[in-house]
């Protein structure tokens, strides 16, 4: 990827068309759980959601080759869609974009007030 469509998103753009097209060809029950997972999968993103790519583009794949074997999306992804996107994402404690934003904001506010005291 080069700095412009960094830059420009362009190539977000273009992974998200290719999704796009890619989930228009699975079953109703197999886009209703991709649906879920980006859902569940967002907060895990940083700002700009690149980091979110490989992990969608895995997940897409892993429906596809489970509609194609003409197994339930259920068997594949169990009960729990969230539990399997916290898991996708790195475990139950991986860290989401509001602890991010929480991180980086307490250590703006303590570098502030170390300048007003002392």
């Amino acid at each position: 990827m080069n700095f412009w469509e960094k830059a420009t998103g362009s190539d977000l753009t273009r992974d998200w068309t290719e999704f796009g097209a890619r989930v228009a060809e699975l079953p109703d029950d197999y886009r209703a759980a991709w649906d879920q997972i980006v859902a569940h999968l967002f907060p895990y993103g940083d700002f700009t959601g690149r980091n979110l790519t490989p992990l969608l583009d895995s997940a897409l794949g892993l429906l596809e080759v489970s509609a194609a074997d003409g197994q339930s999306v259920r068997e594949v992804l169990g009960e729990d869609i969230q539990g399997f996107c916290t898991a996708l994402a790195g475990g139950a404690g991986a860290r989401t974009r509001r602890d991010r934003w929480r991180e980086q904001l307490n250590r703006d506010v303590a570098r502030k007030l170390s300048r007003l005291g002392g």
